[in-house]
């Protein structure tokens, strides 16, 4: 393989870049574990803060309080929890990416199942009449 040429109008010119999608976006500033609300707040240097609950990130699910306190921002990008070894990019949370695309499809599928036993427990229930009725 030939090597690849890198002039240096092509460095500044990736950090002007760099430099101007920075001051487009919110940056985070800080992070912090809320035990109260059991969410990870990331605060913005817009004064705004985002919020995700710490139970649906991938990983942290079963975490101890004191674990999920020492999470660290970590430049401008991202979190890690070093007692863990979890790291999420601040971008990818607000996108709503909570883990591995196998993780969140089972946490988007919930109590879903369709064994045969289910199936099977729906049609006895259906023949004693389904659900009772709510009364009022």
């Amino acid at each position: 393989m030939g090597e690849i040429e890198f002039e240096d109008r092509h460095y500044s010119e990736a950090v002007e870049r760099g430099a101007a999608e920075r001051l487009s976006q919110p940056v985070p500033v800080s992070v912090r574990y809320d035990a109260a609300s059991g969410r990870i707040v990331i605060e913005m240097d817009t004064g705004a803060a985002f919020m995700a609950p710490a139970t649906m990130l991938e990983g942290l699910e079963n975490a101890s309080v004191d674990d999920l306190s020492k999470v660290e921002l970590v430049g401008e990008t991202g979190l890690h929890w070093p007692t863990l070894d979890i790291d999420y990019t601040v971008a990818g949370l607000m996108q709503g990416i909570f883990g591995t695309a196998k993780f969140m499809d089972a946490r988007r599928r919930g109590g879903q199942s369709r064994s045969v036993a289910k199936a099977d427990a729906a049609r006895r229930n259906g023949l004693r009449g389904g659900r009772p009725r709510k009364s009022s």
